[in-house]
C-alpha cells in the first residue's frame, strides 16, 4: 500500500445506492447499464458501499466510477469478480478489460500493470471489536491481524510492528468471521472498506473503526501495461466526471448519508499522466 492519510467510508445503508447491475452467472460476472459492445470490469463483489453483489444488483463507489466510464467509452460493462490477489492477472490474460476495485496504484504493480487515475485516495485503519483496547498500530504486537492476500495493506503493517501475527485470507468476509469470534484481534485494510463492514446491521455495536488512519491509498483504474489510449479515455471520463458533479455525486450517494467526510484536500485527486 503507498502512504494513506484520509477519511471516507460507506454505510451499509448506502449499498442500494449507485447504478444497478442485471444478470449474473455461475462464473460471477453480471452487465450493467450501458450501451454498445461490451468492456469486462473487475470489482470486489464483498465490499459494502464500494464493490458489493446483492443478487443482480451492483453497487458502490467503484460500481458507480466504473458505469460512468463504461458510458462515456460508449460500452456495456459487464461486471467480473476481482480478488486482490488475482487483479494483475486478470488484467495480463485478458480477463477483464478495467478494473476498479479500491486498487492502489503502487511502483510494484506497474511493473505489470497500468493505471489510469487516481480517481479516489483514502487511508489505511484497523477494525477491531467494539472491546477492544487497540487504538492504532502501536498497540498491534503480538495480536493477531489479519488482511487479505495480494493486499498491500499487511506488508504495510508488518513494516511497523514486526511483532503482530499475520492471517491472510481471501476475502474479507473470512477476516470478519474470525474477527467476531475472537480468533483475530484486528483487521486492516482502507478505512472507506472498514466502516463499510463495521456499518453492517449484523456488525453494529460488535465492530469498530479505530480512526487513526497511517498511510494514503491511491484508488487507480488497472488495465493492461502500456495501453496508453485506453488509459487517456479513461481519464478524459473520469475528468468529466469530476467537472459535472457525478463524482460527487457518487461520493455523496456512498460516504454521505454514514456522517462520514471526505478529505477535500486530497479529493478529487489529480489524474497522474499516462504512460
Amino acid at each position: 500500500m503507498n502512504a494513506r492519510r484520509m477519511t471516507a467510508v460507506a454505510a451499509a445503508a448506502l449499498f442500494t445506492v449507485g447504478l444497478a447491475a442485471c444478470g449474473s452467472d455461475d462464473s460471477g460476472s453480471g452487465s450493467g447499464s450501458g450501451g454498445g459492445d461490451p468492456i469486462k470490469i473487475g470489482i470486489k463483489f464483498d465490499q459494502p458501499g464500494l464493490g458489493l453483489q446483492d443478487g443482480g444488483n451492483y453497487t458502490g463507489f467503484d460500481v458507480d466510477v466504473a458505469n460512468y466510464v463504461a458510458k462515456e467509452l460508449g460500452r456495456t460493462p459487464e461486471f467480473i469478480q476481482a480478488p486482490s490477489p488475482q487483479r494483475e492477472t486478470l488484467i495480463e490474460t485478458g480477463q477483464v478489460d478495467l478494473i476498479f476495485a479500491t486498487y492502489s496504484i503502487t511502483d510494484e504493480r506497474k511493473q505489470k500493470v497500468s493505471f489510469a487515475g487516481p480517481y479516489f485516495i483514502a487511508g489505511q485503519d484497523l477494525l477491531v471489536r467494539e472491546d477492544s483496547d487497540i487504538t492504532g498500530v502501536d498497540g498491534l504486537d503480538g495480536k493477531r491481524l489479519c488482511s487479505v492476500s495480494g493486499s498491500t495493506s499487511a506488508a504495510n503493517v508488518q513494516k511497523e510492528v514486526p511483532g503482530v501475527q499475520l492471517r491472510e485470507f481471501d476475502t474479507y468476509s473470512e477476516c470478519l468471521d474470525g474477527l467476531v469470534n475472537g480468533q483475530l484481534d484486528a483487521l486492516t485494510t482502507d478505512n472507506t472498506i472498514l466502516a463499510g463492514y463495521a456499518a453492517q446491521e449484523q456488525y453494529k455495536g460488535k465492530l469498530k473503526v479505530v480512526g487513526n488512519t497511517f498511510s494514503e491509498e491511491r484508488y487507480g483504474v488497472g488495465l493492461k501495461k502500456g495501453d496508453t489510449a485506453l488509459c487517456e479515455s479513461v481519464n478524459k471520463a473520469l475528468e468529466k466526471m469530476v467537472s459535472d458533479g457525478a463524482w460527487q455525486k457518487a461520493v455523496d450517494d456512498n460516504f454521505g448519508p454514514a456522517g462520514f467526510k471526505v478529505d477535500t484536500e486530497t479529493n478529487p485527486p489529480k489524474l497522474d499522466a499516462c504512460s
